[in-house]
Formats: structure tokens, sequence, C-alpha cells
């Protein structure tokens, strides 16, 4: 169970997981079904009324969905869902069954998150970018523990002003296949151009979110994710440190770490 739950934002890069399962789809397509590990990829998040393009993210993944889930090559081996009227009533089920939780944001774009820590405390890895509260995850369980792909913090302010995902582009023939499945309308055959917005975001030399530099890292990560899946004794082994690691994140721990550094309040000792 891959699983991307949480508001449809692109800093939150729904897109670059979608490019991701576009990819899966067509390496099943050219043969490699053999050397794909079998998953179901969960999408769920809420978009805010106005936010013209997180609706079309939503449309595009249930585009992608309802191809491959109506594809027989890709039966027994990948399935996408986008689960509708996500809460928290959800989540509760969602969380407890996830088996790599995508914490994908653009480095430096994320205050904290605690979706993360959720998915930690029960017991699923994360791939993840150094953004928000994965850095203090990874810190808690070990960067041997966590699947860290993309560009950091310094490296996103660094292309600013001269990002050319051109370059990523030409370099990765997978991403290129995967673009090229969605600019020939191969997801939205009697819908025409209705994916043109996202096509020109990602390739847009003013992309804030930097989905196709990151893309390369994150589809090799994705395969080191996939092939550790096999070796079920040390997954689970993974899980369990994830669940053990997770109590730094304990309400009781920051209210006292805040207390401590900044509001130095007398705790008040409660009698019977």
């Amino acid at each position: 169970m891959d699983v991307q739950v949480k508001r449809i934002h692109e800093y939150k890069r729904q897109l670059l997981n979608a490019l991701h399962v576009i990819h899966l789809y067509d390496r099943i397509k050219r043969g490699e079904a053999a050397e794909v590990t079998p998953r179901n990829v969960l999408f769920a998040g809420k978009a805010a009324p106005g936010y013209f393009m997180a609706k079309r993210i939503i449309k595009f993944i249930n585009n992608i969905a309802n191809v491959i889930n109506h594809d027989p090559d890709t039966e027994g081996l990948l399935r996408v869902s986008f689960l509708p009227d996500y809460r928290v009533s959800l989540m509760e089920q969602i969380c407890a069954a996830t088996d790599l939780s995508e914490q994908i944001s653009t480095a430096g774009k994320e205050a904290s998150g605690t979706g993360n820590m959720k998915f930690m405390m029960n017991g699923a890895l994360t791939i993840g970018t150094l953004d928000g509260a994965n850095i203090e995850i990874r810190d808690a369980v070990g960067p041997e523990h966590f699947f860290l792909f993309g560009l950091n913090a310094q490296e996103v302010g660094q292309q600013r002003g001269h990002y050319n995902p051109q370059i990523y582009l030409q370099a990765d023939h997978d991403l290129q296949r995967v673009m090229d499945l969605i600019q020939s309308g191969y997801f939205n055959a009697f819908e025409p151009g209705i994916f043109d917005p996202i096509i020109h975001a990602v390739t847009h030399p003013q992309d804030p979110w930097m989905v196709l530099a990151d893309f390369t890292s994150y589809k090799l990560k994705q395969r080191e994710a996939a092939e550790l899946w096999h070796d079920q004794t040390e997954w689970q082994r993974l899980s369990i440190l994830n669940t053990a690691a997770s109590g730094v994140f304990s309400s009781d721990r920051t209210i006292a770490q805040y207390n401590a550094d900044i509001w130095h309040l007398k705790p008040l000792i409660m009698t019977p």
C-alpha cells in the first residue's frame, strides 16, 4: 500500500507521484511486468474550492486510475485509487494499512506537518524529501531507514532564476516516455487538451515546485523501496523501528520542550 493522503496542493507534489505511477504503468506495458513490484497506490485529500490546479490534479489522477485499472495487463501488479470525501474517520483506516508513506513536498515548502508522524507511528516506512517533519523523522529512525530523495532546500534555492526542466527531461528516457504519454492524450482520449495546464506547469522554467528536477531521484528511490519489499523480514523490522522511534513526537514531550525553550512556565502540580 503506497499512500499519499494530504491536502491537494502543488507544493505537496501529488503530480510527482502521478508521474511515477505512469512510469510504472509504462514499464508494465513495455514488457517489464516481472520487474515491477505489485502495489496499490492510494491518493486522498481535498482541494480548496477555488484552486483550479488542485482540482485539475484530482481529475488527472482519476483519469490515470481509470486507464490503468481497466487494463488487463496491470491485473495483480498496479492499482490506483483516489478516495473521495476524505475525512478523519477514513484516515484512521488508511493510516493503519499503509506500507509506504509519501511525503514528497518540495524541500523548504512544508512548515512541519503531522500526517507523516501518524504514518510513522503506525509502522509505515517513509519516502520523502528533506522537508518539514521528515527531517525529524529521519533523525529519529535513522538515515538508513528512510527513503530520501530529491533536492534539499538550499539546492532548490540555488535553482531559482535559472531552473530549466528540459535538462532533467532530456536526461531521463523514462521521464520522456511519461511526458510523451500524457502529451499524446493517452489519459484523456475524449477530453482533448484538458491536461495541458499540467503539462505546462511541470515543463515551465518558472515551476516553483521543480517536479521534473526530482523525478529521477524519486524513481530510483522508489525502486529501492520496491526491492526491499521483497524481503519481508527486513521490511517488518524497519516498520517496528519506525513505530518504536515515533515516541519523540509525543504531545507531552512537545509541550514540555515548548515550555523549556519558550514559555518558561512553572508546572502546576495537581493534587487529589
